[in-house]
Protein backbone atom coordinates (compact mmCIF):
# COMPACT_ATOMS: atom_id res chain seq x y z
CA UNK A 1 0.00 0.00 0.00
CA UNK A 2 2.79 2.56 0.78
CA UNK A 3 4.74 1.78 -2.40
CA UNK A 4 1.61 2.26 -4.38
CA UNK A 5 0.60 4.99 -2.55
CA UNK A 6 4.56 6.99 -3.39
CA UNK A 7 4.10 5.67 -7.12
CA UNK A 8 0.70 7.94 -6.73
CA UNK A 9 2.60 10.83 -5.30
CA UNK A 10 5.67 11.04 -7.75
CA UNK A 11 4.15 9.71 -10.92
CA UNK A 12 0.63 11.97 -10.70
CA UNK A 13 0.93 15.28 -8.33
CA UNK A 14 -0.66 16.80 -11.07
CA UNK A 15 -3.64 14.80 -10.90
CA UNK A 16 -3.68 14.69 -7.15
CA UNK A 17 -3.50 18.53 -6.58
CA UNK A 18 -6.06 19.06 -9.85
CA UNK A 19 -8.42 16.55 -7.98
CA UNK A 20 -8.32 18.07 -4.75
CA UNK A 21 -9.19 21.79 -6.07
CA UNK A 22 -11.78 20.48 -8.25
CA UNK A 23 -13.25 18.70 -5.42
CA UNK A 24 -12.86 21.16 -2.36
CA UNK A 25 -14.51 24.31 -5.11
CA UNK A 26 -17.61 21.56 -6.56
CA UNK A 27 -18.39 20.26 -3.16
CA UNK A 28 -18.65 23.78 -1.61
CA UNK A 29 -20.88 25.11 -4.70
CA UNK A 30 -22.88 21.99 -4.28
CA UNK A 31 -24.15 22.48 -0.79
CA UNK A 32 -25.88 25.31 -2.20
CA UNK A 33 -27.09 23.48 -4.94
CA UNK A 34 -28.63 21.08 -2.65
CA UNK A 35 -30.09 23.73 -0.42
CA UNK A 36 -31.72 25.74 -3.08
CA UNK A 37 -32.98 22.39 -4.69
CA UNK A 38 -31.62 22.79 -8.11
CA UNK A 39 -29.06 19.88 -8.53
CA UNK A 40 -30.13 19.38 -11.91
CA UNK A 41 -28.56 22.18 -12.87
CA UNK A 42 -25.32 20.17 -11.79
CA UNK A 43 -25.56 17.61 -15.11
CA UNK A 44 -26.88 20.53 -17.28
CA UNK A 45 -23.67 22.62 -16.76
CA UNK A 46 -21.40 20.30 -16.98
CA UNK A 47 -23.25 19.03 -20.20
CA UNK A 48 -22.94 22.34 -21.74
CA UNK A 49 -19.39 23.04 -20.38
CA UNK A 50 -18.88 19.78 -21.91
CA UNK A 51 -20.31 21.07 -25.64
CA UNK A 52 -18.80 24.13 -25.41
CA UNK A 53 -15.14 22.09 -25.15
CA UNK A 54 -16.38 20.15 -28.41
CA UNK A 55 -17.27 23.29 -30.34
CA UNK A 56 -13.85 24.80 -28.62
CA UNK A 57 -11.34 22.07 -30.48
CA UNK A 58 -13.56 22.13 -33.26
CA UNK A 59 -12.84 25.69 -33.69
CA UNK A 60 -9.26 25.67 -32.82
CA UNK A 61 -9.41 27.73 -29.76
CA UNK A 62 -8.97 26.57 -26.18
CA UNK A 63 -11.00 23.86 -24.27
CA UNK A 64 -11.75 26.22 -21.25
CA UNK A 65 -12.52 29.48 -23.20
CA UNK A 66 -15.40 27.54 -25.01
CA UNK A 67 -16.64 25.65 -22.11
CA UNK A 68 -16.58 29.14 -19.78
CA UNK A 69 -18.20 31.27 -22.57
CA UNK A 70 -21.02 28.77 -23.82
CA UNK A 71 -21.33 28.14 -19.52
CA UNK A 72 -21.93 31.27 -18.55
CA UNK A 73 -24.25 32.31 -21.76
CA UNK A 74 -26.31 29.29 -20.06
CA UNK A 75 -26.14 30.66 -16.42
CA UNK A 76 -27.04 33.83 -17.52
CA UNK A 77 -30.70 32.64 -19.02
CA UNK A 78 -31.28 30.77 -15.95
CA UNK A 79 -30.65 33.26 -14.23
CA UNK A 80 -34.66 34.69 -15.59
CA UNK A 81 -37.15 33.85 -13.26
CA UNK A 82 -39.32 31.12 -14.58
CA UNK A 83 -41.28 30.73 -11.54
CA UNK A 84 -43.22 33.37 -13.01
CA UNK A 85 -43.88 31.70 -15.71
CA UNK A 86 -46.09 28.57 -16.73
CA UNK A 87 -42.68 26.29 -17.25
CA UNK A 88 -40.75 25.78 -14.16
CA UNK A 89 -36.86 25.99 -14.42
CA UNK A 90 -36.41 22.02 -14.60
CA UNK A 91 -38.29 22.15 -17.69
CA UNK A 92 -35.64 24.07 -18.97
CA UNK A 93 -33.02 22.35 -17.18
CA UNK A 94 -33.78 19.51 -18.63
CA UNK A 95 -34.26 21.24 -22.77
CA UNK A 96 -30.30 22.72 -21.53
CA UNK A 97 -29.01 19.03 -20.82
CA UNK A 98 -31.15 17.11 -24.38
CA UNK A 99 -29.41 19.56 -26.59
CA UNK A 100 -26.10 20.19 -24.88
CA UNK A 101 -25.71 16.21 -24.66
CA UNK A 102 -26.58 15.72 -28.28
CA UNK A 103 -24.60 18.47 -29.46
CA UNK A 104 -21.28 17.68 -28.07
CA UNK A 105 -22.09 14.12 -29.74
CA UNK A 106 -22.93 15.86 -33.12
CA UNK A 107 -19.79 18.40 -32.64
CA UNK A 108 -17.01 15.39 -32.16
CA UNK A 109 -18.62 14.00 -35.12
CA UNK A 110 -17.74 16.40 -36.97
CA UNK A 111 -14.57 16.87 -36.09
CA UNK A 112 -12.37 13.97 -36.82
CA UNK A 113 -11.45 12.49 -33.14
CA UNK A 114 -10.92 9.22 -32.40
CA UNK A 115 -12.46 7.16 -29.99
CA UNK A 116 -10.00 7.74 -27.55
CA UNK A 117 -10.37 11.80 -27.77
CA UNK A 118 -14.17 11.10 -27.61
CA UNK A 119 -14.06 9.41 -24.34
CA UNK A 120 -11.75 11.78 -23.10
CA UNK A 121 -14.14 14.69 -24.00
CA UNK A 122 -17.05 13.54 -22.73
CA UNK A 123 -15.92 11.81 -19.62
CA UNK A 124 -12.83 13.65 -19.04
CA UNK A 125 -9.77 11.42 -17.68
CA UNK A 126 -8.50 13.26 -13.98
CA UNK A 127 -5.15 10.92 -13.95
CA UNK A 128 -3.48 13.09 -17.35
CA UNK A 129 -4.19 16.24 -15.91
CA UNK A 130 -0.63 18.20 -17.17
CA UNK A 131 0.84 21.21 -15.65
CA UNK A 132 -1.01 23.39 -17.91
CA UNK A 133 -3.95 22.20 -16.64
CA UNK A 134 -3.35 22.80 -13.42
CA UNK A 135 -2.76 26.34 -13.66
CA UNK A 136 -5.51 27.12 -15.77
CA UNK A 137 -7.66 24.96 -12.86
CA UNK A 138 -5.96 27.24 -10.20
CA UNK A 139 -6.58 30.69 -12.04
CA UNK A 140 -10.46 29.55 -12.99
CA UNK A 141 -11.83 27.68 -9.51
CA UNK A 142 -9.56 30.26 -7.04
CA UNK A 143 -12.30 33.45 -7.52
CA UNK A 144 -15.23 30.54 -7.39
CA UNK A 145 -13.59 29.40 -3.97
CA UNK A 146 -13.07 32.75 -2.73
CA UNK A 147 -16.53 33.92 -3.47
CA UNK A 148 -18.07 31.48 -1.23
CA UNK A 149 -15.65 32.05 1.43
CA UNK A 150 -16.10 36.06 1.42
CA UNK A 151 -19.67 36.48 0.48
CA UNK A 152 -21.02 33.24 2.42
CA UNK A 153 -23.37 35.24 4.41
CA UNK A 154 -25.27 36.91 2.04
CA UNK A 155 -25.20 33.84 -0.71
CA UNK A 156 -27.02 31.67 2.49
CA UNK A 157 -30.44 34.10 3.38
CA UNK A 158 -30.43 34.67 -0.34
CA UNK A 159 -30.82 30.38 -0.90
CA UNK A 160 -32.98 29.75 2.29
CA UNK A 161 -34.78 33.07 3.11
CA UNK A 162 -35.23 35.47 -0.19
CA UNK A 163 -37.72 36.97 2.25
CA UNK A 164 -35.55 38.06 5.13
CA UNK A 165 -33.00 38.83 2.55
CA UNK A 166 -35.14 41.10 1.29
CA UNK A 167 -35.91 42.63 5.08
CA UNK A 168 -32.25 42.66 5.56
CA UNK A 169 -31.44 44.98 2.43
CA UNK A 170 -30.16 41.73 0.54
CA UNK A 171 -30.45 42.01 -3.04
CA UNK A 172 -31.21 38.37 -3.21
CA UNK A 173 -31.51 38.38 -7.18
CA UNK A 174 -28.35 39.59 -7.83
CA UNK A 175 -26.79 37.26 -4.97
CA UNK A 176 -28.28 34.40 -7.12
CA UNK A 177 -26.77 35.15 -10.54
CA UNK A 178 -23.13 36.02 -8.62
CA UNK A 179 -23.44 32.52 -6.78
CA UNK A 180 -24.32 30.72 -10.58
CA UNK A 181 -21.76 32.62 -12.33
CA UNK A 182 -18.96 31.73 -10.08
CA UNK A 183 -21.30 27.73 -10.10
CA UNK A 184 -20.79 28.28 -13.88
CA UNK A 185 -17.08 29.39 -14.40
CA UNK A 186 -15.93 26.20 -11.85
CA UNK A 187 -17.78 23.58 -13.83
CA UNK A 188 -16.32 25.29 -16.81
CA UNK A 189 -13.21 24.34 -15.82
CA UNK A 190 -13.52 21.32 -14.42
CA UNK A 191 -15.14 19.12 -17.03
CA UNK A 192 -12.32 19.66 -19.31
CA UNK A 193 -10.40 16.97 -16.88
CA UNK A 194 -13.20 15.77 -14.60
CA UNK A 195 -15.84 15.20 -16.79
CA UNK A 196 -19.14 15.54 -16.34
CA UNK A 197 -20.25 12.18 -14.71
CA UNK A 198 -17.40 13.66 -12.14
CA UNK A 199 -18.22 16.90 -11.92
CA UNK A 200 -21.53 16.47 -11.02
CA UNK A 201 -20.62 13.67 -8.66
CA UNK A 202 -18.52 16.38 -6.64
CA UNK A 203 -21.13 18.91 -6.65
CA UNK A 204 -23.92 16.57 -5.28
CA UNK A 205 -22.69 13.26 -3.53
CA UNK A 206 -19.58 15.11 -1.27
CA UNK A 207 -22.30 17.60 -0.03
CA UNK A 208 -25.24 15.17 -0.11
CA UNK A 209 -23.22 13.01 2.69
CA UNK A 210 -22.12 16.09 4.55
CA UNK A 211 -25.88 17.45 4.85
CA UNK A 212 -26.70 13.85 6.76
CA UNK A 213 -23.69 14.16 8.69
CA UNK A 214 -23.39 17.93 10.30
CA UNK A 215 -26.11 20.40 11.55
CA UNK A 216 -23.89 23.58 10.73
CA UNK A 217 -23.32 24.75 8.05
CA UNK A 218 -19.48 25.60 8.81
CA UNK A 219 -18.63 22.32 9.54
CA UNK A 220 -21.00 20.95 6.42
CA UNK A 221 -19.08 23.09 4.26
CA UNK A 222 -15.84 21.74 5.91
CA UNK A 223 -17.38 18.21 6.05
CA UNK A 224 -18.15 18.27 2.19
CA UNK A 225 -14.70 19.51 1.42
CA UNK A 226 -13.21 17.43 3.10
CA UNK A 227 -15.15 14.19 2.02
CA UNK A 228 -14.70 15.01 -1.45
CA UNK A 229 -11.41 15.23 -0.56
CA UNK A 230 -10.76 12.24 0.41
CA UNK A 231 -12.86 10.34 -2.09
CA UNK A 232 -10.99 11.77 -4.70
CA UNK A 233 -7.36 10.65 -3.08
CA UNK A 234 -8.83 6.94 -2.72
CA UNK A 235 -10.36 6.80 -5.74
CA UNK A 236 -6.77 8.05 -7.54
CA UNK A 237 -5.61 4.84 -5.31
CA UNK A 238 -7.58 2.62 -6.54
CA UNK A 239 -7.32 3.76 -9.32
CA UNK A 240 -3.60 2.90 -10.47
CA UNK A 241 -3.26 -0.21 -8.01
CA UNK A 242 -6.21 -1.40 -9.59
CA UNK A 243 -5.71 -0.15 -13.08
CA UNK A 244 -9.16 1.18 -13.33
CA UNK A 245 -10.61 4.33 -15.22
CA UNK A 246 -9.96 6.97 -12.43
CA UNK A 247 -13.01 9.36 -12.81
CA UNK A 248 -15.45 6.62 -12.47
CA UNK A 249 -13.48 4.83 -9.50
CA UNK A 250 -13.50 8.48 -7.61
CA UNK A 251 -17.26 8.47 -8.38
CA UNK A 252 -18.39 5.16 -6.96
CA UNK A 253 -15.79 5.70 -3.77
CA UNK A 254 -17.82 8.55 -3.24
CA UNK A 255 -21.37 6.71 -3.81
CA UNK A 256 -19.85 4.63 -1.46
CA UNK A 257 -18.89 7.25 1.52
CA UNK A 258 -22.46 8.74 0.66
CA UNK A 259 -23.98 5.36 1.60
CA UNK A 260 -22.06 5.04 4.68
CA UNK A 261 -23.40 8.53 5.55
CA UNK A 262 -26.79 7.44 4.77
CA UNK A 263 -26.78 4.45 7.11
CA UNK A 264 -25.49 6.48 9.89
CA UNK A 265 -28.12 9.02 9.89
CA UNK A 266 -30.68 6.66 9.62
CA UNK A 267 -29.05 4.60 12.81
CA UNK A 268 -28.86 8.22 14.64
CA UNK A 269 -32.68 8.98 14.23
CA UNK A 270 -33.38 5.50 14.87
CA UNK A 271 -31.34 5.96 18.18
CA UNK A 272 -32.18 9.82 19.25
CA UNK A 273 -35.35 9.89 17.80
CA UNK A 274 -36.22 12.06 15.04
CA UNK A 275 -34.63 15.46 15.78
CA UNK A 276 -34.25 17.69 12.63
CA UNK A 277 -32.63 20.72 11.76
CA UNK A 278 -32.66 24.03 9.78
CA UNK A 279 -29.52 25.99 8.45
CA UNK A 280 -29.80 29.50 9.68
CA UNK A 281 -27.33 32.64 9.84
CA UNK A 282 -24.04 32.34 9.35
CA UNK A 283 -23.88 28.92 10.16
CA UNK A 284 -25.92 27.51 13.34
CA UNK A 285 -28.43 25.00 13.48
CA UNK A 286 -31.70 24.91 15.27
CA UNK A 287 -35.56 24.04 15.30
CA UNK A 288 -37.60 21.02 13.95
CA UNK A 289 -37.08 19.67 9.90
Amino acid sequence: MIENLRTLVEMFPQAILGGLLIACVCALLGVFVILKRVVFIGIALSEVAACGVAAALLLGVHPVLGASILTLSTVALLAYPFEQERIPRDAILGVVFVLAAALSILLVAKSGFGLQDVKALLYGDLILTSDGDLAVLAATLLPPLAYVLLFLRPTLYTFLDRDAAKVLGIRAALWELLYFLALGLAVSAASKIAGALLVFCYLVVAPAAALLLAKRLGLCLLAAAGIAALCTVAGLYLSVSRDLPTNQTIAVVSCGCFGIALAWHGLRRLLFGRRGFRIVDGGSATGRG
